[in-house]
């Protein structure tokens, strides 16, 4: 089962491009890299595909190192003709098995351009060090994730709810419907093999088996790329810790009730955050752009995926009876989500998103997230609640040259006109917490709105 994902729209811009490069997609195993460029073959008449975990494809370039003689070699193999160059498209797969590999795609771009050379590869930074000459300016990069929501509703063939949850302002109407739809994606998550076995059967009691595997596949390939038993004995304690700390602000000195120093902790947290399982999310002190994350502050920890979360905690049975999950796991699931969700959306880079800090003595602030639009930095509270709860938040506008912040909750969609304790007035949007894919839509409708 193929699902369309929205990435599609770059690989076609890619693939009609004027100055096409060679494109790697990057992103975490099991995130569908590979069924996403096959489905997206089909457009093209004639297609190569390689999947370097096998020996027998990595010879071509072990054979040869020039990529004419590779790619005459791959013509003749696969039965096409030279002069169909520019119909054909060359996939390779599990690209980070061999950096030589790596290093020669600046080569296909220089000398064989009419070529379409697509790679997709997981754990890439760590063969990037491998690398002696990376093909800089010479590739391009698109990131793919776990399925958005967007996406699972797609994949749910719910095509009118997509449509309501396209249109800004969402209509009242869609509410209940959208959130039924996002409580269900919310319990699983985006994994394409999770998505498509509750598809399938439509029932918890299958998906286990399927979680269990995915982690444990995380685990086997992060310990390939570990210089020492140290290091593999730390990452095991936090893969298998870490989801417990979902709600706090990490310590690395003695992570998890443990004896792992600072160094230890934090080099383990780095590898995961390079093969992008479980991520570093810095805050920052900023209120104007360029938001600048604060990396000697603690950083919040964000998963891969949130239903592997859920799975790990235990809770999806639990979830399954609320009708706002804004109070899951004290209050943490739906920020991770729509984090998660905010992420997804970054299909040409690797960005994350921050949150905001004011650290002063008797007088802390933390706004779950803050995200630059244009030229000012909206605060975003994720919380159920009323509005005069809203501390955090009231001081981010005071110190703040704008008058707009986002309080994400389970509610319908509701603009707000009022005030901070100090008397500033400002514009607050109410946003189901549905919406965060949309969310750079809406930061638009909300900054041309009048206070």
């Amino acid at each position: 089962m193929a699902f369309k994902r929205s990435i599609e729209e770059n690989l076609n811009q890619w693939k009609n491009s004027k100055n096409r490069k060679p494109l790697i997609i990057r992103g975490a195993r099991q995130v569908g890299k590979t069924t996403l460029i096959k489905d997206f073959a089909k457009s093209y008449p004639y297609t190569i595909f390689l999947n370097l975990e096998k020996p027998a494809h990595r010879q071509y370039f072990d054979d040869f190192d020039d990529v004419q003689n590779i790619v005459e070699a791959l013509f003749l193999g696969h039965g096409i003709q030279s002069n169909k160059i520019n119909e054909t498209l060359l996939f390779i797969d599990e690209i980070q098995e061999s950096a030589k590999t790596i290093q020669l795609l600046r080569y296909f771009y220089e000398e064989i351009p009419e070529l379409h050379v697509i790679s997709a590869g997981s754990l890439l930074e760590f063969v990037l060090q491998k690398v002696k000459s990376f093909p800089v300016g010479r590739v391009e990069f698109l990131y793919l994730y776990p399925l958005n929501f967007q996406e699972y509703l797609k994949a749910n063939q719910k095509d009118d709810l997509l449509k309501h949850l396209l249109q800004t302002p969402v209509k009242a109407v869609a509410h209940k419907l959208l959130l039924k739809a996002f409580h269900r994606y919310a319990i699983i998550g985006g994994m394409p093999e999770i998505v498509k076995t509750d598809l399938e059967d439509h029932n918890l009691s299958d998906l286990p088996i399927h979680y269990e595997s995915i982690w444990a596949t995380y685990k086997n390939d992060i310990e390939k790329y570990t210089q020492n038993e140290t290091s593999r004995r730390t990452i095991n304690h936090i893969m298998g810790t870490a989801y417990l700390f979902l709600d706090k602000r990490v310590i690395f000195q003695g992570f998890g009730n443990s004896n792992y120093k600072s160094r230890e902790v934090g080099e383990a947290f780095r590898i995961l955050d390079d093969a992008k399982i479980i991520r570093l999310i810095y805050p920052s002190t900023n209120t104007e752009v360029p938001i600048i994350p604060d990396l000697k502050k603690s950083p919040r920890l964000q998963f891969l995926d949130t239903g592997l979360i859920n799975y790990s905690l235990g809770i999806q049975g639990e979830m399954l009876s609320l009708d706002d999950l804004s109070p899951a796991y004290k209050g943490a699931i739906i920020p991770h989500l729509f984090t998660q969700e905010l992420i997804s959306i970054e299909r040409i880079s690797s960005h994350k998103p921050n949150f905001w800090v004011r650290e002063k003595k008797q007088s802390d602030a933390e706004v779950d997230l803050i995200f630059a639009y244009k030229k000012i930095v909206i605060p975003i509270e994720i919380k159920s609640g009323s509005t005069g709860s809203l501390r955090s938040l009231h001081q981010f506008i005071d110190a703040s040259s704008h008058p707009f912040a986002v309080r994400v909750y389970g509610g319908e969609f509701r603009l707000e006109k009022t005030t901070t304790p100090s008397g500033k007035p400002y514009l607050l949007l109410n946003l189901p917490y549905y919406l965060g894919t949309r969310i750079a839509e809406y930061a638009e409708w909300l900054t041309n709105q009048s206070v």
